[in-house]
């Protein structure tokens, strides 16, 4: 068998001129991402309030450094992890549904795209909730004019509307925004410490904190925020210039991921260590006591909300309603901006709420982290990282209906992973990829998916 690159007449033409809000699913030629522009991208797209929130639910477990090593080793982790399952995708210019053909089959990438795509849906309204609540202080401390639900319905509709421009708009959003990112939360940071310095220095430094299960655990928790993206990397690397290699992509990834974890993880320890807060629009407000700087402060977290809904939470789900329902893209954007409303966010920003996002983050990366080591092994051992793109794109091919091998794996994965639910990602990962290999040696159901 000979293995190439190029698309049979079952594929859809590769696109040679992408314009904005055209995705496709077809490979990729037209690489509109350089190093800069794909740094920034994952600079605006990593400004979660999810990470916030995580930091927020360690006080009382970890100090000050140990929080810091947490978060190094986490982002370590995610890097590495970006690198390597993003390299089908940055070779080929096939998206995540592409990839996991040749693992789950045509039929069952319905598997990944579920997985993947729930916990997308469940953070878009989570962070559009927050984004709100920033715009509606904004309004009550000018105006006086305070709605929630407005500013909620208005600015999910806003960011619905910049999502259909796809990657180009992701990419001049970033670009633009980036600066502004790292300006302002630099400022937020020494912000807090000036404002709550002697209750860290009590709460945090001088705290003991601890090594053992809980800080591993923490890792876990801040390399599940990202767990996600780690599935569908090759939804971006796609769109990576060619010249980047795997070395200068782990470097794009740790510079952009670390800086914007480590601050926003390390404001929601420090705050809410002093103060006992956990509302973020509450810490963040509570920190800064000038009324413009306040507005500035507020617009940003708005402004990050949208740079991380529109790379992280928009794009998987929309590539898979494509692949699954054959809608455009533009029309899997709207639903998926209408499904973040029945998400009832303003359930999940409540204080009880903090540690039921932990378990959040720890049950999906349960899943998550099975898929993950079942695409890395079919790529880099079964492949040997040549694709053949005729197969990929071929429904009536090798690769229809679902793979027993890649399923089977997955719910050995789970389970393993639910019995260590502190670290699941980390515990998923070998059970799922040994026993994926194994069957695919040695179960005949799975023997057409290793043509």
């Amino acid at each position: 068998m000979t293995h190439t690159g190029t698309i049979t007449d079952h594929a859809p033409h590769a696109i040679d001129d992408k314009k904005p809000g055209e995705e496709s699913l077809a490979p990729q030629t037209t690489r509109i991402m350089d190093p800069w522009s794909y740094l920034f991208a994952w600079l605006g797209g990593c400004v979660s309030i999810g990470t916030f929130t995580v930091g927020s639910g360690l006080v009382g477990t970890l100090n000050l450094i140990q929080t810091i090593t947490a978060i190094t080793i986490g982002c370590t982790v995610i890097g590495l992890a970006l690198m390597i399952n993003g390299r089908a995708g940055h070779k080929y210019g096939i998206p995540f549904m592409v990839q996991a053909r040749s693992s789950f089959g045509f039929a069952g990438t319905r598997l990944p795209a579920l997985v993947r795509s729930v916990p997308a849906i469940v953070w878009y309204g989570f962070q559009s909730w927050i984004g709100a609540g920033a715009l509606n202080l904004v309004s009550e401390t000018m105006f006086g004019y305070s709605n929630i639900w407005v500013f909620f319905v208005g600015f999910q509709f806003l960011q619905i509307g910049l999502s259909v421009l796809g990657f180009h708009g992701i990419k001049w959003l970033e670009n633009i925004g980036a600066v502004f990112i790292i300006g302002a939360l630099i400022y937020m940071f020494f912000s807090v410490i000036n404002q709550y310095g002697d209750q860290i220095s009590t709460n945090l430094i001088q705290a003991e904190g601890t090594w053992g299960a809980p800080f591993w655990g923490a890792t876990m928790l801040f390399l599940g925020v990202y767990s996600t993206m780690m599935l569908n990397v090759s939804d971006y690397s796609r769109e990576l210039q060619h010249r980047v290699g795997s070395v200068r992509q782990v470097a794009i990834y740790a510079n952009s991921i670390l800086p914007a974890t480590l601050f926003m993880g390390m404001i929601g320890l420090m705050v809410s260590s002093a103060t006992g807060e956990v509302d973020p629009i509450k810490v963040f407000s509570s920190a800064v006591d000038n009324p413009i700087l306040l507005v500035v402060t507020l617009l940003f977290i708005a402004f990050a909300q949208v740079t991380t809904n529109i790379l992280n939470n928009v794009v998987p789900p929309a590539y898979a309603m494509m692949d699954v329902f054959k809608l455009p893209f533009k029309a899997a954007a709207v639903i998926v901006g209408l499904l973040a409303f029945a998400t009832f966010p303003w359930l999940l920003v409540r204080d009880e709420s903090a540690a039921g996002l932990g378990l959040f983050i720890q049950t999906y990366s349960a899943f998550l982290g099975p898929i993950f080591a079942i695409l890395v092994v079919d790529y880099y051992v079964i492949r040997r990282q040549t694709l053949n793109l005729d197969h990929h794109y071929d429904a009536e091919g090798p690769y229809r209906g679902w793979n027993p091998a890649a399923v089977i794996a997955t719910v050995v994965g789970v389970v393993v992973a639910l019995i260590f639910s502190g670290i699941s990602w980390y515990a998923s990962l070998i059970p799922a990829g040994v026993t994926y290999y194994l069957l695919m040696q040695h179960l005949p159901a799975a023997q057409r998916f290793r043509a």
